[in-house]
């Protein structure tokens, strides 16, 4: 086990952490399996099914700049505690109304809208809280493994969703959920107070106000995200990869009943969903390895390249069997696509700007999943289902063409090492350049290496 790995679990904060959102994502898986099971059997309608999930991701364009923002300026911990009691009242209204009997699609949509809203504020908050609490040198080890153990619970947990619907019906089955996001809130309580703190810049440039304004900040972040040629690049591709994901995830159930033949409430649907778990956990830990010995760009290039290819042979499934297998690799080369752009970003976003430009980055890559999910759903109500995927892979398809157009398949190799005192990433190309030459530019190499101690290794 490499050593940044080794320490996470002598951390004892990390742990207390790490146990808080791994019970937090159980719930979440059911809820994942659940609700759109639950959105079919009231409605029979793939359009309406399938717009749960673009609403889930409709909060994320409003307010994703904002939350960013705000959550560089305010205690990140607090925030995420506030957002987690927040959803677990929501999430919980769902099985109350459900055995009085008044639970109705339009409930569905509004739950599902404001708990995506919280957690934008959530998600803004935690890229921050993650870095503080482990340091850039361990972010790749602690994003791995969150990750991991996600995936291994995504292997197990919609299996147990599918037979608790069958056992005792979809909406009770969401108190699993609410009652997560309880122990999340408490987990992050039990964490020292001075975490999450606010931090701001350690370099101040000329003529700069000590305290810049809300909308400066955005700016900022967004300037930063544009400069910065692989992120900007890898945000990019994450939108056209999100607007095909988008439409395979709302139409996942819809895919099982009307190609596959299954019943609505049948708990081999869920199957599906755990086939998506064990596709994404081969490929967590194949992604070790390929990042030693392939830059971040043929990895990103090579993930849609397999993507696109395993869609294109889902959509034309003949069984659940061949279904369960394909659905499987193609969420393991998308795994690939989001880790790689999560974790570049973590890396060399200054302290004070990881929520603001992750959030940005989010939010603009995950722009594509409403369009995605409301065509797919659109497509498959005067389509063939199967016709809906193939149409929809074409904005994977067109992120490829993007991405090899581009310079991505010449970045160099991202190499993190460990040291007593600092943290250094080292970019390696056959032109010698050095990591400030090559990738972060327009200004920021001289603040960023400052403010993180970063040396240029060529």
């Amino acid at each position: 086990m490499p050593p940044t790995t080794a320490s996470l679990w002598r951390d004892k904060n990390f742990l207390l952490f790490y146990i808080g959102r791994t019970i937090s994502v159980i719930g979440s898986l059911v809820t994942t399996v659940v609700l759109p099971i639950l959105a079919f059997q009231l409605t029979g309608n793939a359009l309406q099914t399938a717009l749960l999930t673009a609403l889930e991701v409709v909060p994320y364009l409003f307010f994703g700049l904002l939350a960013g923002a705000v959550a560089d300026r305010v205690n990140r911990r607090t925030l995420m505690i506030v957002c987690d009691w927040i959803n677990a009242a929501l999430l919980m209204s769902i099985p109350i109304a459900g055995w009085l009997g008044v639970l109705t699609v339009p409930q569905l949509y509004v739950v599902g809208l404001l708990s995506a809203t919280a957690f934008v504020w959530f998600d803004a908050a935690n890229f921050g809280l993650l870095t503080e609490l482990v340091g850039k040198d361990r972010v790749y080890a602690a994003n791995n493994a969150q990750w991991q153990i996600n995936i291994i619970t995504s292997i197990l947990v919609p299996a147990v969703g599918g037979v608790l619907v069958a056992l005792i019906g979809a909406a009770s089955t969401i108190t699993l959920d609410a009652a997560s996001y309880v122990i999340s809130a408490i987990t992050l309580m039990l964490l020292p107070r001075t975490l999450g703190r606010v931090l701001a810049p350690s370099t101040q440039a000329p003529g700069q106000p000590a305290q810049s304004s809300m909308m400066q900040d955005i700016r900022e972040g967004l300037r930063f995200i544009w400069n910065h040629k692989l992120v900007r690049t890898l945000t990019l591709l994450g939108f056209g990869n999100t607007v095909t994901g988008g439409a395979i995830t709302g139409l996942t159930v819809v895919y099982a009943v009307r190609a596959l033949g299954l019943a609505d409430d049948d708990a081999r649907i869920s199957w599906l969903f755990t086939a998506n778990a064990l596709g994404a956990l081969v490929a967590s830990l194949l992604l070790g390895r390929a990042t030693k010995r392939f830059s971040v760009g043929l990895i990103t290039l090579g993930g849609m390249l397999g993507n696109l290819v395993s869609l294109m042979a889902l959509a034309l499934a003949p069984n659940l069997w061949w279904a369960l297998v394909l659905i499987a690799a193609w969420q393991g080369t998308y795994y690939v696509i989001v880790v790689n752009g999560i974790s570049v970003r973590q890396i060399v976003a200054p302290a004070h700007m990881q929520g603001r430009v992750n959030t940005t980055a989010r939010m603009i890559a995950w722009g594509g999943t409403p369009f995605g999910a409301a065509i797919g759903g659109a497509l498959a109500e005067v389509l063939d289902v199967r016709m809906a995927m193939m149409i929809m892979a074409c904005g994977v398809a067109l992120g490829l063409v993007f991405g090899w157009l581009s310079d991505l398949r010449h970045q160099p190799k991202l190499r993190i090492e460990v040291g007593l005192t600092r943290l250094r990433i080292a970019h390696r190309a056959n032109s010698g350049s050095t990591m400030c030459d090559i990738d972060l530019q327009a200004g920021w190499c001289r603040s960023w290496a400052k403010e993180n101690s970063v040396r240029s290794v060529a």
